[in-house]
């Protein structure tokens, strides 16, 4: 077992831990951690916290289901914060949002990442529920012409890029993205192995 790094917890014995999707970065949830959560979180490789109002120990998902298997854990500069990267089964909120930060209290996401984890949870969505109406199904069911939506979406960022126009390679880059995703969903190919191969190549 890796060793448990030295935690600074707070006069309660507590360290607030963030819980992020492995494949999006999405915040799924913020929980508080004792040493006893973080030392079986080390062991059994699933998120474990120590709830306030309870007062006791509980394991995420361990009634509901929802699971939270542990891909890494980060401490942050002062050892007093957790960032835990997960695979999430299922919503991680008990209210059966994906997030338990669905919330927008000031300012709006439109120009933020985070449509990037709503697109998938869409694409994964049609292909679980099929619609004659959907242009993401027709998609699916015409192998030809999703690849090929593919190679002209790409054609089209290069011909943005030569005529730098931002909005016009910001809107052709847009649908390279989801026409990608739409391949990967089909194909089943889970972004953890896109971020491994960048990874590889980045170092």
């Amino acid at each position: 077992m890796t060793e448990i790094p030295k935690l600074n917890y707070d006069d309660k014995g507590l360290v607030p831990v963030i819980v992020q999707d492995y494949r999006t970065n999405e915040v799924l949830m913020l929980a508080y951690s004792n040493e006893e959560a973080v030392r079986l979180m080390y062991e059994t490789g699933y998120t474990h916290f120590w709830s306030r109002s309870r007062q006791k120990m509980w394991k995420k998902g361990e009634e509901s289901g929802h699971v939270q298997r542990i891909k890494s854990i980060e401490a942050d500069c002062d050892a007093d914060t957790l960032l835990v990267r997960v695979d999430q089964t299922g919503p991680a909120c008990h209210t059966g949002h994906p997030s338990c930060f669905f919330t927008t209290v000031e300012g709006s996401t439109d120009d933020t990442a985070a449509i990037m984890p709503e697109l998938i949870r869409t694409i994964k969505d049609r292909k679980e529920n099929p619609s004659e109406e959907s242009y993401t199904c027709k998609l699916f069911s015409n192998e030809n012409k999703m690849c090929k939506k593919i190679v002209e979406e790409a054609a089209e960022v290069i011909l943005a890029v030569r005529d730098h126009d931002k909005e016009e390679i910001a809107s052709e880059t847009a649908d390279l993205i989801y026409h990608t995703l739409v391949a990967l969903v089909k194909e089943d190919v889970d972004l953890g192995l896109v971020y491994k191969e960048l990874t590889e190549r980045h170092s």
